[in-house]
């Protein structure tokens, strides 16, 4: 993990993993040095028990037991993070100090090392820490390879080798602990998610059901209005088309409080595109916006529920227009993909969309619009992720958008 992060809870596993670590290691290195010195010489041909007198003698445990103190000095102060770099770098280098005390200028072949350069290597995974893990890889092959340049010994040559090995196998496991972390990160992220679009939903369904009452009840007697006086108020057409809007917001808040379910159906893609072209008509000719469609040849009819689709198009559409308030071109594409895929692009000459906003687009309530909701996006995504599909968008600062939506042409068990 970063070494940056200082959360109360990673410092208080570092803590924990730094002091389990301490304890092996003096475990490791003593266990060692007794079994070396004292227990084999006792029961081999290897010589007599004795405390060892060359390199560094006693200085060598004076030197490794001092870095006890200030390794707990640094974990009381609440840096655990250091320690381990702190106990490898040491050791390496009073390690390199002692066997330069112990061969250079003689004649003796090099053999030395401790059991607990093995700790070093498997406990790394466990640190979770790429940053670690490459330290005491080049720390500990990087002595070997001074050592063997020094003494101009050969034997250096066998340490290297297994410290490659075993480092490799060390770092599978690092590789397998960061994977297993990532994937915990992903699912916490995915259901801090879902709880939060769950509070939105229900306070969405409250409040679009208490909206949409009174605003059924507007806009009838807006249309009655209208019809009673015809010719007096050219203000009509334009309430409604905003109570419309509003409404239109109203169901974006009720599908993401209350998602509708899906009845599939054989439906066709140019029906849907032209009903929905048919209802934004007025705001087409109007901005003076021009539309052309292209279809790829005879469409296949799609399993789909039309209704949503409709909606995902309507949405997506609207966008566009409102894109380009000075007018512009907005070229629909239609075509099949081997009878497997519908592929559907609406491409636009509008204002754009940057490229540290496009992966936020769909997001709840995120919006580039002056006075957009930031649901129309999310709704519409939602919609063709129920239909199996995918929705991509493509985007460049002046030149425009293309949103492409690519839907199964037929759904596998889907039916209800």
């Amino acid at each position: 993990m970063n070494d940056s992060n200082i959360s109360p809870k990673l410092i208080f596993e570092e803590k924990k993993a730094i002091k389990l670590f301490l304890w092996l290691f003096y475990i490791f290195f003593t266990t060692y040095d007794i079994f070396w010195h004292f227990v084999l010489p006792k029961y081999t041909i290897y010589g007599n028990p004795k405390f060892p007198d060359d390199g560094l003698g006693i200085w060598l445990y004076i030197l490794i037991f001092s870095l006890f103190p200030v390794a707990l000095y640094y974990i009381r102060k609440g840096n655990p993070y250091i320690v381990k770099y702190f106990i490898l770098l040491s050791y390496v280098f009073i390690d390199i100090i002692d066997n330069l005390m112990k061969y250079y200028g003689t004649t003796k072949d090099f053999g030395s090392g401790n059991i607990v350069e093995l700790l070093f290597i498997f406990f790394s995974p466990v640190f979770v820490n790429k940053k670690y893990f490459w330290s005491m890889f080049l720390g500990i092959t990087g002595k070997y390879v001074l050592l063997g340049i020094i003494l101009q010994d050969t034997n250096v040559l066998p340490p290297v080798v297994i410290t490659f090995i075993l480092s490799a196998i060390a770092s599978i496991l690092l590789i397998r602990f960061y994977s297993y972390i990532n994937s915990l990160n992903s699912v916490h992220e995915e259901l801090r998610q879902k709880e939060k679009l769950a509070v939105i939903g229900q306070m969405a369904t409250a409040i679009g059901h208490e909206i949409r009452n009174p605003l059924s009840s507007l806009k009838g007697f807006t249309q009655l209005q209208q019809e009673r006086y015809p010719n007096t108020n050219d203000f009509y057409p334009i309430m409604i088309q905003e109570i419309d809007r509003i409404n239109s917001i109203v169901n974006d808040l009720m599908y993401l409080g209350k998602p509708k379910g899906i009845k599939f159906k054989k439906a066709s893609i140019e029906e849907i595109i032209n009903y929905t072209l048919s209802i934004t008509q007025q705001q087409i000719e109007r901005q003076g916006v021009i539309v052309e469609t292209v279809l790829g040849g005879v469409l296949p009819p799609l399993d789909c529920d039309d209704k949503q689709l409709k909606q995902v198009f309507l949405n997506l559409i609207i966008n566009a227009i409102e894109s380009m308030p000075a007018g512009g071109r907005i070229k629909i594409n239609i075509k099949a993909i081997e009878d497997l895929k519908m592929y559907i692009s609406i491409q636009d000459e509008g204002y754009g969309i940057a490229d540290e906003n496009i992966l936020n687009i769909v997001e709840p309530f995120f919006t580039t619009k002056k006075d957009g909701t930031g649901l129309g996006l999310m709704v519409t995504n939602q919609i063709i992720k129920d239909h199996n599909g995918e929705l991509k968008i493509e985007s460049e600062i002046g030149k425009g958008t293309k949103v492409n939506v690519i839907l199964p042409i037929a759904q596998t068990n889907n039916y209800n």
